[in-house]
């Protein structure tokens, strides 16, 4: 019997805390036994919420999708104008960004696209994620970046911000030094060659 008050909302709620609870690699190992433990049910009792794993996928990555988004909007909203043009945006939201991730590293990397992006079942959860593509290419169009480069910008800039996040979640920033340093050293050499003629 399904526990009182456990509803297809509900399911996505406790599949976000198992991802949470189990840090970066939260989603990746996310299992629907390890749901119904949380919630308190044997496993089929799920299936009156959720249509199985892959489904319960979709709707976690939906949700981190989202977060990500309002996150960077936020950032962006909120930043003061600079010089360049977009400088203080795109340090807006790149800090955005890797704070999301370091809070919530089980939904940053849910918010990836791994195991949705080419998902014919997933088109709610890609549709999402334009937000954020829209968000920072937003920015780079305060840089005057040519509109038939416009696209790889938004892919080296994020591939640059999250090969930084991605590393540092994995623990590959083992050096003393000062790992909020380097990620201001990245963040402003991405500014410098955009601004760069």
């Amino acid at each position: 019997m399904a526990r009182a008050g456990l509803n297809r909302q509900a399911v996505v709620d406790l599949a976000l805390a198992v991802v949470d609870d189990a840090g970066p690699r939260g989603f990746a190992d996310l299992t629907l036994a390890a749901v119904a433990a949380r919630a308190g049910v044997a496993v089929p009792s799920l299936y009156k919420h959720i249509g199985g794993l892959p489904e319960l996928r979709r709707a976690v990555a939906l949700a981190s999708v989202r977060e990500l988004a309002d996150v960077i909007e936020e950032a962006v909203a909120t930043a003061s104008p600079g010089t360049p043009a977009g400088a203080m945006e795109l340090r807006a939201a790149a800090t955005a960004i890797r704070s999301f991730a370091r809070r919530s590293p089980g939904r940053y990397d849910a918010s990836q696209g791994s195991s949705w992006a080419r998902d014919p079942d997933a088109v709610e959860v890609q549709h999402a994620a334009a937000r954020s593509v829209t968000a920072v290419a937003e920015i780079l169009r305060l840089f005057d970046v040519a509109p038939e480069h416009l696209i790889d910008a938004v892919r080296s800039v994020r591939a640059a911000l999250h090969g930084f996040v991605a590393l540092e979640l994995d623990g590959g920033f083992g050096l003393p030094d000062d790992v909020d340093q380097s990620f201001r050293f990245l963040v402003d050499a991405l500014v410098r060659s955009l601004t760069t003629p």
